[in-house]
């Protein structure tokens, strides 16, 4: 019997470790994807693990990112605080409650309202089972042990240890099925809606410029504005997606003008970037995102650029020289997948939790489809995706490097 106590015991403290691991419901970063002032970056908002306590906030370059100006505010109480962060200077903003927040982050006369919430694990509440029974069952064996000593009959003892080995069997169960055992919410937690099963409407859109006839080479304003398809209210329950809160592909009709960027939440249920055209013409616009409750979501939209194309070509992005693409097989067949390999110059890091992106547009503008690099080992990208029909379709592969973000435009020809 002391034997078999041994086995339990160890077998609880073996598996109770990466348990606790999934005990943390409320301790994941929350990365946010923003272009602002001109570059490209990810605010980082690390896990909270007490408050009243630090919130440390952070930023990542690609390459590099300006300072940026920082001012939380507590929506329950209006407390605000300060500070400024750029890269290897995180800022500590210290938080005095949990629930909802806003953190507005401003740079080179933009900035940005992101709301979201401070958020505490409150524990299991089968951990009181666990180590409740682990506490019961220690007490039970040391009675066990004692009793046994001045009880020659011993069967008092073989009781009070099988009901101890019990207790650690049942720790040992719980600890075993805690990852699939309901958790209770983090404090500071938003309360779950009654209809959530039920899902959310869509999103409608309008999708618009600052000025409304932007001219080549002059800086204005996108700005996506997001309703809700049944009340026609601003749609202001975005949740995270691929580390940002909405994706906005812009390219120009013959494709070869593209940008792939992350907008700011000006105001409920408004995104805007900021973007300067090389060349006039009509341009099209795709947004990604995903409404808490609701299915992912692509919206499209138009703008026209007035004016005479630039002399100089855009410094951007596109790089055609920076990756040699390799499609197996060469014609792909429609509807089937296909391999799209690209070499890297220089080793791809993470970028929107990814190690690169393949952004394909059919020639007509009327298909968008975005897939991602799972993380092929050395100097190479590659993409399975599947052309959905005959044609010719446009392409961009994105990664990141310490230079920055590269861009490898191509083209694919899927026979019929």
């Amino acid at each position: 019997m002391i034997r078999l106590l041994f086995l339990v015991g160890l077998l609880v403290v073996m598996l109770a470790s990466p348990a606790a691991a999934h005990d943390v419901k409320a301790g994941a970063d929350l990365r946010i994807a923003q272009t602002i002032a001109g570059a490209e970056l990810t605010l980082v908002i690390k896990a909270t693990t007490r408050v009243p306590g630090p919130l440390r906030v952070e930023v990542i370059g690609f390459p590099s990112a300006p300072t940026l100006d920082l001012r939380l505010r507590s929506v329950t109480d209006g407390r605000v605080v300060t500070g400024t962060v750029a890269p290897g200077r995180p800022a500590q903003l210290r938080v005095e409650e949990t629930g909802p927040h806003e953190l507005t982050v401003g740079a080179g006369g933009e900035s940005a309202v992101i709301p979201f919430r401070v958020l505490v694990d409150r524990g299991s509440g089968w951990e009181f089972l666990i180590y409740g029974g682990l506490f019961v069952a220690g007490l039970l064996l040391v009675g066990g042990l004692l009793t046994g000593a001045f009880n020659r009959r011993g069967r008092s003892a073989f009781v009070v240890t099988a009901v101890a080995a019990a207790g650690l069997a049942v720790a040992a169960l719980i600890v075993i099925l805690d990852p699939w055992l309901p958790a209770g919410s983090p404090t500071g937690a938003e309360p779950r809606p009654t209809d959530s099963l039920l899902g959310r409407p869509y999103v409608q859109r309008v999708v618009t410029t600052v000025p409304a006839s932007p001219a080549v080479g002059e800086e204005f304003v996108a700005r996506v504005e997001l309703f809700d398809g049944s009340t026609g209210r601003p749609v202001d329950d975005l949740t995270i997606h691929h580390e940002a809160m909405a994706h906005l592909v812009v390219t120009s009709e013959d494709g070869r003008y593209f940008r792939h960027v992350h907008p700011l939440r000006t105001a409920p249920g408004r995104l805007e970037v900021r973007l300067r055209a090389d060349r006039p013409g009509r341009y099209l616009t795709y947004v990604e995102l995903e409404r808490t409750d609701s299915g992912g979501q692509l919206l499209t939209g138009s703008f026209t650029v007035t004016g005479s194309p630039t002399v100089s070509p855009d410094p951007a992005i596109q790089d055609a020289t920076a990756g040699t693409v390799t499609v197996t097989p060469a014609a792909p067949q429609a509807g089937r997948p296909a391999s799209v390999e690209v070499a890297t110059s220089g080793t791809p890091r993470p970028w929107l939790g990814m190690a690169g992106h393949l952004i394909v547009r059919g020639a007509d503008g009327e298909f968008l489809g975005h897939v991602h690099e799972m993380g092929t080992p050395g100097n190479r990208l590659r993409f399975t995706f599947s052309f959905p029909a005959p044609g010719r379709y446009l392409a961009w592969a994105q990664y990141a490097t310490d230079r920055g973000i590269t861009t490898v435009p191509f083209t694919v020809e899927v026979p019929r």
